[in-house]
C-alpha cells in the first residue's frame, strides 16, 4: 500500500510543482532547468562513482569491511536515477543524495536500524555430511615380503 501512495503521490507532486515554478518562470526555462539537472546529475554519477569505486577497491585491498563504499555506491546509483527521472521533486532528493555528509547521514541512519542476521566472506558452500572417508590407498598381497620389500613366493 505504501508503495502504491508514493506511485501515486511522486508523480502528483512533481506535475504540481512543474505548473507552479512553470507559471512563476516560464515553459522555456523551466524546461532548461529540467535537462540541466540531467545533465549536471549525470556529471555527478559518473565523478562520485569512481570516487566510491576507488574507496571500494581500496577497501576490499586492505580487507576491510566494504559495507560503507556499497552502500554509497547503491545511493549514487539511485540518485542517478532520481536525477535523470524529469521532475523537481526527484531532483531535489536526487541532488541531495549526491552530497557525501548527506549519504553517510543516510548509511548510519540505515545501519542502526538494520540487524544482520549472517555475513560470510568467500564461497558458503558447505560439504555434505556423510560417513564417507576420502584417501588413498593401495593393495597389498597376502604373499610374504623380505626386507626390500619383494615378494617371496611360497613353495609348496
Amino acid at each position: 500500500m505504501r508503495l502504491f501512495l508514493l506511485f501515486l503521490l511522486v508523480p502528483l507532486c512533481e506535475i504540481a510543482l512543474f505548473i507552479q515554478v512553470g507559471g512563476a518562470i516560464g515553459l522555456g526555462l523551466t524546461l532548461a532547468i529540467v535537462i540541466l539537472t540531467a545533465v549536471l546529475g549525470a556529471a555527478l554519477v559518473r565523478s562520485q562513482g569512481l570516487l566510491v569505486l576507488s574507496e571500494l577497491r581500496d577497501s576490499l585491498h586492505d580487507l576491510k569491511d566494504p559495507t560503507e563504499p556499497l552502500a554509497h555506491g547503491a545511493m549514487i546509483l539511485f540518485s542517478g536515477a532520481l536525477l535523470l527521472t524529469p521532475g523537481f521533486l526527484t531532483d531535489t532528493i536526487g541532488l541531495s543524495m549526491m552530497v557525501p555528509a548527506v549519504r553517510s547521514a543516510v548509511f548510519r541512519f540505515a545501519r542502526d536500524r538494520l540487524v544482520v542476521q549472517e555475513l560470510a566472506y568467500g564461497s558458503t558452500a558447505r560439504p555434505p555430511e556423510t560417513d564417507v572417508v576420502e584417501g588413498e590407498f593401495e593393495e597389498l598381497s597376502d604373499e610374504p615380503v623380505d626386507d626390500r620389500g619383494i615378494e617371496r613366493r611360497r613353495t609348496l
